[in-house]
């Protein structure tokens, strides 16, 4: 990997890639089946040895940052892995939640019910609690932060210094809002997100004075126009974006935007995705997230046409993209090539070379037990995202 600019705790910019194009990706990575085993012990509520799942997460949080180490990547996390999912962490974390959210079928497995049996052999239903989390049932609150907090220790111990610049994963208050339903104690779905915008902003405050830059996961912002707003038509769900951005936006107010960065998917999954809202619909209202960078999907069959977008709807002067050049859900490994180009074609709808980090359209370890590409594939991956980034330094700056 060459040497790039060290990021300091003191300094507020976000890296850019001013000489190269930098690496990164969108959080999540594969856990170990002794660490799978723990955390969803943990959710389902039996009883567990909490020291040595803490032991199990720290070596698995070593592991994958050595791996990302030697894959090349440029802006590096812990990989997620002391968590069960990327957002159903959050009532482990914080009171007011119990019972079970019934979410509704999404389109895609309402129209295609042979791919959930395709889902089903591979034993990504039933394990993490994605579409049966715990529901709000009380007044929110967020007052015990031991578990960020050992999260931030477990990283830093195993990266601090390695990487020029580090980031660490949260949930957006929309994604917690769809997925740990409201139980009917909030009136309205308005003051349930914005009750969790203002709980959820301790901990992202929390992460942002350890010196990491903040990544919110939003797949609220699309995914949801075919999950829990598939009756819904474009135009209202899109008047629902701007409020789960303007939740972003209440709970981020005392970080600078250059330390924050939004992540927008429309679902972590290889399914037909014929009914997803339009990147063209919903991106005037995300350019209003109080946020230093943007990272979208690229790579996903379903959008990779979408850069084009960028060139009619430019991103807010500052704002960095990151887009998805890689794949999350196919074990097909990108030539490097491949991820070239499509780093630079993005370059190219942005208008300016340093403003684009090549990314991962979404996680590589969703949620525990829902893991599409083995581990091994995933390191492959990531290195060819490496050697398509020094392709496209190559042709950005000749």
């Amino acid at each position: 990997m060459r040497p790039a600019a060290r990021i300091t705790e003191e300094t507020l910019a976000m890296l850019k890639s001013e000489k190269r194009i930098l690496t990164t990706h969108v959080g999540s990575l594969p856990r170990n089946p002794k660490l799978t085993d723990l955390l969803l012990r943990q959710e389902r509520g039996e009883a567990i040895d909490e020291k040595l799942l803490d032991r199990e997460a720290e070596a698995a949080v070593a592991h994958v940052v050595e791996r990302q180490l030697a894959a090349g990547i440029d802006i590096g996390n812990d990989g997620e892995q002391p968590r069960v999912g990327f957002q159903t962490y959050v009532p482990q974390r914080m009171k007011g939640f119990g019972g079970e959210s019934q979410r509704p079928t999404p389109w895609d497995m309402r129209e295609f019910p042979q791919y959930v049996e395709v889902m089903r052999k591979r034993g990504m239903l039933g394990g993490a609690k994605v579409f049966n989390a715990p529901q709000a049932i009380g007044p929110l609150s967020y007052e015990d932060l031991g578990g960020v907090r050992r999260e931030c220790d477990m990283f830093d111990k195993s990266a601090g210094g390695k990487f020029p610049e580090r980031f660490m994963t949260a949930a957006a208050p929309g994604i917690i809002a769809t997925t740990m339903l409201n139980g009917g104690y909030f009136d309205t779905h308005e003051r349930y997100v914005m009750a969790i915008a203002d709980e959820i902003r301790k901990e992202y405050e929390y992460i942002n004075s350890r010196g990491y830059i903040l990544q919110l996961d939003a797949p609220d912002l699309a995914m949801e126009r075919t999950f829990l707003y598939q009756d819904k038509s474009v135009a209202e769900f899109v008047k629902i974006v701007e409020l789960h951005i303007a939740a972003v936006n209440r709970a981020v107010a005392n970080i600078p935007p250059d330390r924050v960065r939004l992540h927008v998917c429309w679902g972590n999954y290889d399914g037909p995705h014929m009914h997803d809202v339009p990147a063209e619909a919903i991106l005037p209202a995300i350019y209003k997230a109080r946020v230093g960078a943007l990272a979208l999907e690229g790579a996903n069959p379903a959008h990779a046409h979408e850069y084009k977008v960028l060139s009619k709807l430019r991103p807010p002067d500052g704002m960095l993209i990151i887009p998805g050049v890689v794949d999350s859900t196919s074990c097909f490994v990108e030539h490097p090539e491949v991820v070239a180009d499509r780093i630079c074609r993005v370059a190219e709808a942005v208008g300016d070379r340093s403003r684009v980090i090549a990314g991962v359209d979404c996680g590589f370890g969703t949620f525990a037990a829902w893991e599409m590409v083995p581990e091994d594939i995933v390191w492959a991956k990531l290195g060819a995202l490496r050697k398509g980034a020094d392709l496209a330094t190559q042709r950005l700056w000749k």
